[in-house]
Protein backbone atom coordinates (compact mmCIF):
# COMPACT_ATOMS: atom_id res chain seq x y z
CA UNK A 1 0.00 0.00 0.00
CA UNK A 2 0.75 3.06 -0.82
CA UNK A 3 0.88 6.54 1.82
CA UNK A 4 -0.72 9.14 -0.16
CA UNK A 5 -1.31 12.45 0.98
CA UNK A 6 -3.63 14.39 -1.11
CA UNK A 7 -3.51 18.39 -0.48
CA UNK A 8 -6.47 20.73 -1.25
CA UNK A 9 -7.87 23.75 -0.89
CA UNK A 10 -5.24 26.46 -0.36
CA UNK A 11 -4.68 30.01 -0.29
CA UNK A 12 -5.67 31.24 -3.50
CA UNK A 13 -8.42 32.73 -5.91
CA UNK A 14 -8.58 29.09 -6.83
CA UNK A 15 -9.73 27.74 -3.98
CA UNK A 16 -13.23 26.36 -4.48
CA UNK A 17 -11.95 24.63 -7.91
CA UNK A 18 -9.26 22.62 -6.04
CA UNK A 19 -11.98 21.38 -3.60
CA UNK A 20 -14.09 20.14 -6.24
CA UNK A 21 -11.14 18.49 -8.09
CA UNK A 22 -9.48 17.30 -4.87
CA UNK A 23 -13.05 15.58 -4.85
CA UNK A 24 -12.94 14.06 -7.74
CA UNK A 25 -9.26 12.50 -7.43
CA UNK A 26 -10.53 11.25 -3.62
CA UNK A 27 -13.98 9.52 -5.44
CA UNK A 28 -11.65 8.00 -8.12
CA UNK A 29 -8.88 6.54 -6.14
CA UNK A 30 -8.22 2.85 -5.78
CA UNK A 31 -8.72 2.21 -1.99
CA UNK A 32 -7.09 -1.32 -2.33
CA UNK A 33 -3.65 0.73 -3.32
CA UNK A 34 -3.60 3.59 -1.05
CA UNK A 35 -3.50 4.77 2.70
CA UNK A 36 -5.60 7.80 2.45
CA UNK A 37 -4.51 11.15 4.01
CA UNK A 38 -6.12 14.16 3.25
CA UNK A 39 -4.98 18.08 4.43
CA UNK A 40 -7.38 20.68 3.84
CA UNK A 41 -5.94 24.55 3.33
CA UNK A 42 -7.77 26.77 4.15
CA UNK A 43 -8.64 30.31 2.68
CA UNK A 44 -6.40 31.87 5.70
CA UNK A 45 -3.70 29.09 5.12
CA UNK A 46 -4.48 26.74 8.09
CA UNK A 47 -3.44 23.37 7.64
CA UNK A 48 -5.93 20.43 8.97
CA UNK A 49 -5.52 17.24 8.69
CA UNK A 50 -9.51 16.45 7.56
CA UNK A 51 -10.70 12.97 8.97
CA UNK A 52 -14.80 13.58 8.24
CA UNK A 53 -16.33 12.71 4.85
CA UNK A 54 -15.21 13.63 1.91
CA UNK A 55 -19.15 14.66 0.54
CA UNK A 56 -18.07 17.61 2.67
CA UNK A 57 -15.70 19.20 0.14
CA UNK A 58 -16.46 20.53 -2.61
CA UNK A 59 -18.74 22.93 -0.65
CA UNK A 60 -16.93 23.87 1.39
CA UNK A 61 -18.39 22.95 4.40
CA UNK A 62 -15.24 20.59 5.50
CA UNK A 63 -13.89 23.34 7.21
CA UNK A 64 -16.75 23.97 10.03
CA UNK A 65 -16.28 20.25 10.33
CA UNK A 66 -14.46 21.08 13.74
CA UNK A 67 -14.61 17.56 15.59
CA UNK A 68 -13.02 16.05 12.02
CA UNK A 69 -10.12 18.68 11.87
CA UNK A 70 -6.36 18.54 13.80
CA UNK A 71 -3.71 21.20 12.87
CA UNK A 72 -1.62 19.52 10.32
CA UNK A 73 2.17 20.32 9.30
CA UNK A 74 5.50 18.91 7.43
CA UNK A 75 8.43 19.58 9.20
CA UNK A 76 11.33 20.77 6.47
CA UNK A 77 13.68 18.12 7.89
CA UNK A 78 15.46 16.28 5.07
CA UNK A 79 14.50 12.39 4.71
CA UNK A 80 11.44 13.25 7.54
CA UNK A 81 8.23 11.40 5.04
CA UNK A 82 5.86 12.31 8.17
CA UNK A 83 2.89 14.42 8.40
CA UNK A 84 2.82 15.52 11.68
CA UNK A 85 -0.41 16.88 13.67
CA UNK A 86 -0.88 18.90 17.03
CA UNK A 87 -2.17 16.13 18.86
CA UNK A 88 1.16 14.23 18.66
CA UNK A 89 1.00 11.98 15.89
CA UNK A 90 2.92 10.85 13.05
CA UNK A 91 1.49 9.99 9.67
CA UNK A 92 3.84 8.38 7.36
CA UNK A 93 3.60 9.63 3.64
CA UNK A 94 4.96 8.06 0.70
CA UNK A 95 4.05 10.25 -2.10
CA UNK A 96 1.81 13.87 -1.77
CA UNK A 97 -0.35 14.63 -4.51
CA UNK A 98 -1.13 18.91 -4.09
CA UNK A 99 -4.66 18.91 -6.01
CA UNK A 100 -4.42 22.56 -5.70
CA UNK A 101 -4.57 25.29 -8.40
CA UNK A 102 -3.21 28.88 -9.03
CA UNK A 103 -0.86 31.06 -5.91
CA UNK A 104 0.69 29.56 -2.82
CA UNK A 105 -0.09 26.12 -5.11
CA UNK A 106 1.25 25.76 -7.98
CA UNK A 107 3.19 28.18 -8.26
CA UNK A 108 6.78 26.45 -6.68
CA UNK A 109 5.99 27.80 -2.93
CA UNK A 110 4.55 24.03 -1.98
CA UNK A 111 7.11 22.36 -4.14
CA UNK A 112 9.74 24.13 -2.46
CA UNK A 113 8.79 22.56 1.05
CA UNK A 114 8.62 19.13 -0.83
CA UNK A 115 12.29 18.88 -2.83
CA UNK A 116 13.92 20.33 0.25
CA UNK A 117 12.24 17.18 2.37
CA UNK A 118 13.23 15.12 -0.35
CA UNK A 119 9.35 14.11 -0.07
CA UNK A 120 7.80 12.96 -3.81
CA UNK A 121 5.08 14.63 -5.08
CA UNK A 122 2.50 14.85 -8.29
CA UNK A 123 3.66 17.23 -10.77
CA UNK A 124 6.55 19.61 -11.70
CA UNK A 125 9.40 20.67 -9.69
CA UNK A 126 9.87 24.22 -7.52
CA UNK A 127 11.88 26.18 -10.59
CA UNK A 128 9.82 25.00 -13.16
CA UNK A 129 6.28 25.10 -11.52
CA UNK A 130 7.14 28.83 -10.85
CA UNK A 131 8.64 29.42 -14.24
CA UNK A 132 5.17 28.25 -15.78
CA UNK A 133 3.03 29.77 -13.18
CA UNK A 134 4.52 33.52 -14.32
CA UNK A 135 3.49 33.85 -17.68
CA UNK A 136 6.45 36.37 -18.59
CA UNK A 137 8.78 34.23 -17.51
CA UNK A 138 7.45 31.49 -19.41
CA UNK A 139 7.65 33.83 -22.38
CA UNK A 140 10.94 34.86 -21.96
CA UNK A 141 12.10 31.21 -21.85
CA UNK A 142 9.79 29.72 -24.93
CA UNK A 143 10.84 32.85 -27.11
CA UNK A 144 14.58 31.43 -27.20
CA UNK A 145 13.73 28.61 -28.96
CA UNK A 146 11.01 30.14 -31.26
CA UNK A 147 8.41 29.47 -29.84
CA UNK A 148 5.33 30.96 -31.55
CA UNK A 149 3.37 33.36 -28.93
CA UNK A 150 1.22 36.13 -29.11
CA UNK A 151 2.95 39.28 -28.26
CA UNK A 152 2.84 40.71 -25.02
CA UNK A 153 3.69 43.85 -22.77
CA UNK A 154 4.39 43.24 -19.15
CA UNK A 155 3.39 45.92 -16.35
CA UNK A 156 3.59 46.09 -12.62
CA UNK A 157 1.20 47.54 -10.19
CA UNK A 158 2.79 50.15 -9.49
CA UNK A 159 2.95 50.95 -13.16
CA UNK A 160 -0.56 50.69 -13.68
CA UNK A 161 -1.40 53.42 -10.61
CA UNK A 162 0.67 55.51 -11.38
CA UNK A 163 0.96 55.76 -15.49
CA UNK A 164 -2.05 54.70 -16.81
CA UNK A 165 -1.99 57.32 -19.64
CA UNK A 166 1.68 56.04 -20.59
CA UNK A 167 0.30 52.32 -20.23
CA UNK A 168 -2.14 53.05 -22.63
CA UNK A 169 -0.73 55.29 -25.20
CA UNK A 170 1.89 52.46 -25.54
CA UNK A 171 -0.58 49.70 -26.08
CA UNK A 172 -2.49 51.74 -28.22
CA UNK A 173 0.90 52.71 -30.99
CA UNK A 174 1.84 48.64 -30.92
CA UNK A 175 -1.47 46.81 -30.79
CA UNK A 176 -4.90 47.07 -32.62
CA UNK A 177 -8.23 45.91 -29.85
CA UNK A 178 -9.20 44.16 -28.49
CA UNK A 179 -6.30 43.19 -26.25
CA UNK A 180 -6.39 40.79 -23.11
CA UNK A 181 -5.42 41.40 -19.82
CA UNK A 182 -4.32 38.80 -17.41
CA UNK A 183 -2.50 38.49 -14.14
CA UNK A 184 0.83 37.47 -14.87
CA UNK A 185 0.38 34.51 -11.65
CA UNK A 186 -3.57 33.36 -12.32
CA UNK A 187 -5.23 30.19 -13.42
CA UNK A 188 -8.41 29.17 -14.34
CA UNK A 189 -9.19 32.42 -16.52
CA UNK A 190 -8.80 34.45 -12.98
CA UNK A 191 -8.82 38.02 -13.46
CA UNK A 192 -8.48 38.24 -16.86
CA UNK A 193 -10.53 40.63 -19.33
CA UNK A 194 -10.90 41.45 -23.07
CA UNK A 195 -10.35 45.11 -23.56
CA UNK A 196 -11.84 46.81 -26.94
CA UNK A 197 -11.20 49.92 -26.28
CA UNK A 198 -9.07 52.30 -23.97
CA UNK A 199 -11.42 52.54 -21.39
CA UNK A 200 -12.13 49.20 -20.79
CA UNK A 201 -8.21 48.68 -20.86
CA UNK A 202 -8.20 50.77 -18.09
CA UNK A 203 -10.63 49.25 -16.31
CA UNK A 204 -8.91 45.51 -17.08
CA UNK A 205 -5.55 46.77 -15.93
CA UNK A 206 -6.74 47.43 -12.27
CA UNK A 207 -9.17 44.44 -12.04
CA UNK A 208 -6.13 41.96 -13.09
CA UNK A 209 -3.99 44.11 -10.55
CA UNK A 210 -5.94 43.21 -8.20
CA UNK A 211 -4.93 39.52 -8.24
CA UNK A 212 -1.31 40.13 -9.14
CA UNK A 213 1.85 42.60 -8.90
CA UNK A 214 2.54 41.90 -12.72
CA UNK A 215 -0.16 42.24 -15.34
CA UNK A 216 0.30 40.82 -19.06
CA UNK A 217 -1.06 42.86 -22.07
CA UNK A 218 -1.42 40.40 -24.83
CA UNK A 219 -2.60 41.19 -28.72
CA UNK A 220 -5.97 39.58 -29.57
CA UNK A 221 -4.96 35.95 -31.75
CA UNK A 222 -7.86 35.42 -33.93
CA UNK A 223 -8.18 31.38 -33.90
CA UNK A 224 -9.91 27.91 -32.34
CA UNK A 225 -8.59 27.20 -28.82
CA UNK A 226 -6.46 23.89 -28.84
CA UNK A 227 -5.75 22.21 -25.37
CA UNK A 228 -3.36 19.24 -25.13
CA UNK A 229 -2.70 16.99 -22.01
CA UNK A 230 0.97 16.07 -21.50
CA UNK A 231 1.93 13.19 -19.40
CA UNK A 232 5.27 12.11 -18.19
CA UNK A 233 8.85 13.23 -16.93
CA UNK A 234 10.68 15.61 -18.68
CA UNK A 235 12.08 14.68 -22.24
CA UNK A 236 10.24 11.17 -21.71
CA UNK A 237 6.67 13.09 -21.58
CA UNK A 238 4.44 12.09 -24.40
CA UNK A 239 1.14 14.53 -25.76
CA UNK A 240 -1.56 12.18 -24.90
CA UNK A 241 -4.81 13.83 -26.81
CA UNK A 242 -5.88 17.68 -27.52
CA UNK A 243 -9.32 18.99 -27.77
CA UNK A 244 -11.14 21.60 -28.80
CA UNK A 245 -12.87 24.26 -26.50
CA UNK A 246 -15.21 26.87 -28.21
CA UNK A 247 -16.64 29.45 -25.50
CA UNK A 248 -20.00 30.32 -24.41
CA UNK A 249 -18.66 33.68 -24.00
CA UNK A 250 -16.30 35.70 -25.56
CA UNK A 251 -13.20 33.42 -24.10
CA UNK A 252 -13.24 30.57 -22.14
CA UNK A 253 -13.51 32.06 -18.89
CA UNK A 254 -13.72 31.15 -15.23
CA UNK A 255 -17.43 30.91 -15.71
CA UNK A 256 -17.46 28.25 -18.70
CA UNK A 257 -14.70 26.30 -16.92
CA UNK A 258 -16.26 25.37 -13.73
CA UNK A 259 -20.38 26.58 -13.58
CA UNK A 260 -21.38 26.36 -16.76
CA UNK A 261 -22.21 24.16 -19.37
CA UNK A 262 -22.40 26.98 -22.47
CA UNK A 263 -18.71 25.90 -23.57
CA UNK A 264 -18.49 23.16 -26.04
CA UNK A 265 -15.56 20.92 -25.33
CA UNK A 266 -14.71 18.85 -28.04
CA UNK A 267 -13.03 15.71 -27.49
CA UNK A 268 -10.82 14.95 -29.70
CA UNK A 269 -10.63 18.57 -31.42
CA UNK A 270 -11.83 17.96 -34.91
CA UNK A 271 -8.64 18.80 -36.67
CA UNK A 272 -6.58 16.78 -39.35
CA UNK A 273 -4.12 14.54 -38.64
CA UNK A 274 -1.19 16.78 -39.43
CA UNK A 275 -2.42 20.01 -37.16
CA UNK A 276 -2.80 17.25 -34.72
CA UNK A 277 0.92 16.02 -35.01
CA UNK A 278 2.00 18.86 -35.33
CA UNK A 279 0.56 20.66 -32.15
CA UNK A 280 1.74 17.27 -30.49
CA UNK A 281 5.08 17.90 -31.07
CA UNK A 282 4.82 21.73 -29.99
CA UNK A 283 3.47 20.53 -26.71
CA UNK A 284 6.19 18.56 -26.37
CA UNK A 285 9.00 20.99 -26.79
CA UNK A 286 7.28 23.46 -24.69
CA UNK A 287 6.95 20.86 -21.78
CA UNK A 288 10.76 19.88 -22.21
CA UNK A 289 12.21 23.28 -22.46
CA UNK A 290 10.21 24.36 -19.01
CA UNK A 291 11.67 21.35 -17.45
CA UNK A 292 7.78 20.30 -16.61
CA UNK A 293 6.98 16.37 -14.94
CA UNK A 294 4.40 14.30 -14.16
CA UNK A 295 1.53 16.32 -16.14
CA UNK A 296 0.36 19.52 -18.00
CA UNK A 297 -1.65 20.47 -20.18
CA UNK A 298 -0.59 22.96 -22.90
CA UNK A 299 -3.20 25.67 -24.62
CA UNK A 300 -3.09 26.80 -27.94
CA UNK A 301 -4.60 29.05 -30.96
CA UNK A 302 -4.94 27.16 -34.35
CA UNK A 303 -5.17 30.42 -36.69
CA UNK A 304 -7.07 30.61 -39.81
CA UNK A 305 -3.72 29.92 -41.71
CA UNK A 306 -3.19 26.88 -40.08
CA UNK A 307 -0.50 27.51 -37.74
CA UNK A 308 -0.35 26.82 -33.72
CA UNK A 309 0.55 30.20 -31.48
CA UNK A 310 1.19 28.80 -28.02
CA UNK A 311 -0.83 30.49 -25.54
CA UNK A 312 -0.07 29.27 -21.80
CA UNK A 313 0.62 26.34 -19.74
CA UNK A 314 -1.39 24.55 -16.94
CA UNK A 315 0.91 22.74 -14.54
CA UNK A 316 -1.70 21.27 -12.11
CA UNK A 317 -4.72 21.70 -14.59
CA UNK A 318 -8.23 21.26 -13.23
CA UNK A 319 -9.67 17.94 -11.81
CA UNK A 320 -13.23 18.16 -11.65
CA UNK A 321 -15.71 16.06 -12.90
CA UNK A 322 -16.30 18.54 -16.33
CA UNK A 323 -12.38 19.35 -16.69
CA UNK A 324 -10.61 18.77 -19.92
CA UNK A 325 -7.46 17.28 -19.09
CA UNK A 326 -9.25 13.75 -17.68
CA UNK A 327 -11.40 13.63 -20.55
CA UNK A 328 -8.54 13.75 -22.46
CA UNK A 329 -6.56 11.08 -20.72
CA UNK A 330 -9.74 9.34 -21.40
CA UNK A 331 -9.77 9.88 -25.49
CA UNK A 332 -5.93 8.45 -24.64
CA UNK A 333 -7.59 5.14 -23.07
CA UNK A 334 -6.48 6.26 -19.68
CA UNK A 335 -9.28 6.47 -17.13
CA UNK A 336 -9.57 8.41 -14.45
CA UNK A 337 -8.42 5.90 -11.27
CA UNK A 338 -5.38 4.65 -14.17
CA UNK A 339 -4.70 8.68 -14.41
CA UNK A 340 -3.83 9.17 -10.74
CA UNK A 341 -1.50 5.74 -10.87
CA UNK A 342 0.38 7.12 -13.22
CA UNK A 343 0.76 10.11 -11.88
CA UNK A 344 1.62 8.69 -8.23
CA UNK A 345 4.14 6.47 -10.65
CA UNK A 346 6.08 9.28 -11.85
CA UNK A 347 6.04 11.30 -8.94
CA UNK A 348 8.14 8.49 -7.42
CA UNK A 349 10.11 7.86 -10.05
CA UNK A 350 13.75 8.01 -9.36
CA UNK A 351 15.58 11.24 -10.83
Amino acid sequence: MTNLCILFGGKSTEHEVSLRSSHSVMTALDRSRYTLTTVGITKEGKWYLYTGDIEKIPDGSWAADEANLTPAFFKPDADDPYLYTANGRAIPVDVVFPVMHGANSEDGTLQGLFEMKGLPFVGPGCASSAVCMDKSYAKLILNNIDIPMAEALTVTDSEIAESMEQIRRTVEENYAYPVFVKPANAGSSVGVKKAKNGEALEEALQTAAKFDRKVLIEEFIEGREIEVAVLGNYAKAKALACGEVVPGAEFYDYDDKYNSDAADLRVPAPISEDEKERVFELAEQIYAALDCRGLSRVDFFLCPDGSFVFNEINTLPGFTSISLYPRLAGAAGIGYAELVDRLVELAMEKE
